[in-house]
């Protein structure tokens, strides 16, 4: 129903409309504070990338901030990252993540990009004491911040927006009646636009996220999509159908979907009920992080990966190293492990 609202197929939009003018005026409010200095915004001592969005819901930021971890370790800067952490719940924050720390603490983004990068990442709901954490554990030459576009009691150096190319900004309106954290007209202020499938407008830099190869959860075996037969697939991410979609043109035997709310956490006996002996799971890799320890032999995730034309993400790299000392010697990135 929330999807036919927000995308303007439905007009029920109309009585959520006052509820999304205070939003609105809540969320300029709170910007100008800190642009009129009203409220204090802290500035780290080291360069600050936000990957962030301008919708709720998954818009393929985290593979985001992945891909430019990856590009600037291969460069040899040391990075690390910091995040709200949704859908996790530590006793005590900021919280380094490391292989003892579980999705519940941490959520299931910071995990992922941990295991996915090897970099140091740190979560709390105050990224300045994510950003500390990180820095009185190691030495860094940046940090990226999945999510954090709003978060405008951290100043940042590159601002990068992530839209989703199909769905972009639905109906246009605020939060409840839309699916705007802030409007459009902010991307006048921000220093790159990335552009997740469909048709990128001008000045808009277009990324497909692609993957063919699936992982069993327990065996570590690859396979192709189309070579995993009688699957059901599953997703708790913030635009499920879009994992369905993949899969579908990657030639999957799908017989099943099943759709879960972004950031949801698993039982065992829930995955189970989902299908019979002779069917396979297939999942995102997102909600596998969440299901390793209770992992069956015919569990499968799929592992996406951003993609650029070339001249263009080096374009986004180019600007971003602009801003941090030149290397004589490259290093070479070691994960943090613990």
């Amino acid at each position: 129903m929330i999807e036919r609202i927000w995308s303007g197929r439905s007009w029920c939009y109309i009585a959520l409309l006052p509820l999304s003018a205070l939003y609105g005026l809540i969320s300029a409010l709170r910007r100008l504070s800190y642009k009129w200095g009203l409220k204090r915004s802290w500035k780290a001592p080291l360069p600050v990338v936000v990957v962030g969005n301008l919708t709720a819901g998954g818009n393929g930021k985290t593979p985001v901030v992945i891909w430019l971890v990856e590009q600037l370790q291969k460069k040899g800067y040391r990075v690390g990252v910091v995040s709200r952490g949704y859908g996790g719940k530590s006793a005590c924050y900021p919280l380094l993540v490391t292989e003892k720390v579980s999705t519940a603490q941490a959520g299931d983004e910071p995990v992922l990009i941990y295991k996915r990068t090897g970099a140091l990442v740190a979560v709390a709901p105050k990224r300045a004491e994510a950003i500390n954490a990180i820095l009185n554990h190691a030495s860094v030459d940046i940090v990226i911040t999945d999510d954090g576009l709003q978060h405008y009691a951290l100043q940042r150096d590159y601002e990068i927006v992530v839209i989703d190319g199909i769905r972009r900004f639905g109906n246009g309106c605020w939060l409840p009646a839309g699916p705007m954290r802030e409007l459009e007209g902010r991307l006048k202020s921000v220093n790159s636009i990335i552009v997740n499938g469909g048709t990128p407008k001008a000045g808009e830099l277009p990324m497909q996220l692609k993957g063919e190869l699936a992982v069993n959860l327990l065996t570590g075996e690859k396979r192709k999509v189309r070579d995993i037969p009688n699957s059901v697939a599953m997703a708790g991410i913030g635009h499920p159908p879009r994992f369905f979609a993949t899969l579908q043109q990657l030639g999957a035997d799908l017989q099943k979907t099943h759709a879960f709310a972004d950031h949801q956490s698993y039982e065992q006996s829930q995955l189970l009920a989902l299908t019979n002996n002779q069917q396979n799971l297939l999942m995102t890799e997102k909600d596998a992080v969440k299901c390793f320890q209770f992992a069956q032999d015919n569990w499968w995730y799929l592992p996406v990966h951003a993609h650029f034309p070339q001249e263009k993400g080096e374009k986004v790299l180019d600007e971003i190293c602009a801003l941090l000392p030149q290397l004589d010697i490259p290093r070479h990135e070691t994960p943090q492990q613990s």
